[in-house]
């Protein structure tokens, strides 16, 4: 199992948590430290769709001018990317988007 996030993020620290207390073995992947390549983005962005994988209410995304924010959602997330929603979780039973009571109920 793989946990797409920021270390510092609420959401992902909550998942990490809860998922290793579940007796999940799990990767971590801190998208600032190491960025993903253009593969798994595109990945991430055909499974949930730009409108969901690209967190609007970021304070990343308020800082972007237009110009900025009418770029490709893919190469937005190359160059930013605390602007993805976390946490993306990969499992053998799928990729899900959030740590909701529906991932919750899927993975727990």
């Amino acid at each position: 199992m793989k946990l797409y996030g920021l270390k510092n993020c609420d959401s992902c620290r909550k998942a990490k948590k809860e998922l290793e207390a579940a007796g999940n073995e799990l990767e971590f992947i801190d998208v600032r430290a190491t960025p993903l390549d253009k593969a798994t983005l595109d990945a991430f962005l055909t499974a949930f769709g730009a409108d969901k994988l690209v967190n609007k209410k970021s304070t990343t995304w308020r800082q972007l001018d237009e110009t900025e924010r009418a770029k490709d959602p893919l190469q937005l997330l190359v160059e930013n990317p605390s602007l993805m929603k976390r946490p993306v979780i990969e499992t053998d039973k799928g990729c899900f988007l959030g740590w909701t009571a529906e991932t919750k109920s899927h993975l727990l």
